[in-house]
C-alpha cells in the first residue's frame, strides 16, 4: 500500500512490478510481467468474487491510451471534460489556452453585474463545477490547480 493513497497497492519482486488500483468494487491491475499478474488474479479470486474484465480502455471516466511498442501509457481527459461541458451545458463554448495571472485574486469586479448574468450564472451548481474541475486536475490535469485554486 502507498502511504500517499491507500487505494494503491504496489508489488515488486526482481524486475517485475504489479500495481493494484481499488476503487469500491473495481480493481486496475498495471504489470510489467504477464505471469504475476496472472498469480495475482488468481490469488484474489480465490479470495473474492470478481469477474475479469480484460484489458481496461477507461477507468473513472478517463481513456488510457498504450503503446507497447513505446513502452508508454498514458491517461486523457477528453471524454470526462466534454461530459463536464455537457452536464453543465458548455459543449458549445469556445475551448481557449489560457494562462492565469499569478497576481490575480477573485474580486467583487468579476461578480455578475446585469440581471441577465446574474440570472445565467445563478443556473450554474458552481460547487458541482468546482469539483469536476478538481477530480480532473488531480487525475491527469495538474496545470489548472492555480486556476482551479482561485474559483474554489
Amino acid at each position: 500500500m502507498m502511504e500517499e493513497d491507500y487505494c494503491i497497492y504496489v508489488k515488486c519482486s526482481n524486475n517485475s512490478f504489479i500495481i493494484l488500483s481499488l476503487y469500491v468494487d473495481d480493481i486496475l491491475i498495471a504489470r510489467n510481467n504477464k505471469e504475476m499478474i496472472k498469480t495475482t488474479k488468481r490469488g484474489l479470486s480465490s479470495n473474492f468474487e470478481m469477474k475479469d474484465m480484460s484489458e481496461a480502455n477507461y477507468v473513472l471516466s478517463v481513456k488510457i491510451i498504450r503503446d507497447r511498442t513505446k513502452r508508454f501509457l498514458g491517461l486523457i481527459k477528453e471524454t470526462y471534460i466534454k461530459k463536464i461541458l455537457e452536464r453543465y451545458y458548455m459543449q458549445d463554448n469556445k475551448l481557449i489556452d489560457t494562462h492565469v495571472d499569478k497576481s490575480l485574486s477573485p474580486s467583487c469586479d468579476m461578480c455578475p453585474k446585469t440581471l441577465e448574468e446574474n440570472e445565467k450564472i445563478s443556473k450554474v451548481p458552481y460547487a458541482s463545477v468546482v469539483g469536476s474541475l478538481m477530480y480532473t486536475m488531480m487525475c491527469t490535469c495538474p496545470n489548472i490547480c492555480y486556476a482551479i485554486g482561485l474559483v474554489s
